[in-house]
């Protein structure tokens, strides 16, 4: 607890130091009240000081409420399917009420304008054709900003969820109002447009768990053993810390004149760890069927009739003359 109160006042302090200093500034004007400034204009430099330093204390606070309930969900754990949705409701709306205050910010540091004021009347009778005007230009913004407050609630994607987006494959690394960075696999970083996963198609890997299914197809001879391949795989598996133990099995899928297609099918705790347990099953049964199988790899074959025999002769040595005497 006395933790979080240094945390507090490390973070407010700025809005809160500012603040104490416009109110020593008033107080001195008060008992001063020097002759080369107005009563109403230093009224309005101090109400401007004051909006500015509310809305710094209001950004403050949004992001200390926002840090202290993310640490209570630990985004690094593995089991992280519950922490990934708060993190990702609460970084967009995190974003949406700092907009919020600066917009009252600005607002009140306007109405401090008499100016403003006086139009403020004719601005409400105008509403309802402003508001027409408005919505037509900022059609594209506000479906924008209505496509993040969907992500925010509905959440098809949340942070370090696995996306394949276009045909590559990712990680949501940062959800913003109007955009999403996706973190590629080679580190690379997409940056899509937040409409797109309101809009489109795409490919979430982790939108309840993370565990998936990989597949690795080997295409052999159809002399090959497959129950030796059974019996392989689970010996391979039982050191492999990349399965989860849950699921594996050994499938002939199909079969051509030339070759027998097997796919073998294990689980894995995340895709990661399904990619580079696929790889090393696919190497690993190649080098088996080398060394103790050579036979199983894919050969193609050819039948060799009489009448192939015959032509071949026929060109090495010549056609037979029926006529030629042997010699004595």
């Amino acid at each position: 607890m006395k933790g979080n109160f240094k945390i507090i006042l490390r973070n407010i302090r700025g809005p809160v130091q500012l603040f104490l200093l416009i109110a020593a500034l008033y107080i001195v004007y008060q008992s001063l009240r020097p002759q080369w400034i107005t009563h109403s204009t230093a009224l309005q430099i101090y109400s401007i000081l004051a909006f500015i330093c509310l809305g710094w204390l209001l950004i403050k606070v949004i992001y200390l409420v926002s840090s202290l309930l993310l640490e209570h969900f630990d985004i690094q754990r593995k089991d992280n399917y519950r922490a990934r949705q708060v993190h990702t409701r609460i970084r967009v709306l995190q974003r949406l009420a700092v907009v919020f205050a600066i917009f009252l910010s600005i607002s009140g540091i306007l109405f401090t304008f008499e100016s403003v004021r006086s139009q403020g009347i004719h601005l409400l009778a105008s509403a309802g054709i402003l508001s027409i005007l408005i919505g037509l230009a900022a059609q594209k913004t506000m479906s924008t900003f209505f496509a993040g407050l969907q992500i925010a609630l509905a959440q098809p994607i949340r942070v370090e969820d696995v996306v394949v987006v276009d045909g590559e494959w990712g990680r949501i690394e940062e959800l913003h109002l109007t955009y999403v960075i996706v973190k590629l696999w080679d580190l690379r970083r997409l940056i899509v447009p937040i409409t797109y996963f309101t809009d489109h198609v795409f490919q979430n890997w982790t939108q309840k768990t993370a565990d998936i299914l990989g597949s690795v197809m080997l295409y052999v001879d159809c002399a090959c053993p497959v129950a030796l391949i059974r019996e392989e795989l689970d010996r391979f598996l039982e050191k492999n810390r990349l399965w989860d133990g849950k699921v594996k099995g050994v499938q002939v899928t199909n079969t051509t004149e030339h070759t027998m297609e097997i796919r073998i099918l294990t689980s894995s705790p995340n895709s990661e760890a399904s990619f580079d347990l696929r790889c090393a099953i696919r190497e690993h049964m190649i080098s088996y069927l080398q060394k103790n199988h050579p036979a199983s790899l894919p050969r193609l074959r050819a039948e060799i009739t009489n009448d192939v025999k015959s032509k071949e002769t026929d060109i090495l040595h010549g056609p037979k003359d029926p006529m030629r005497r042997a010699p004595r």
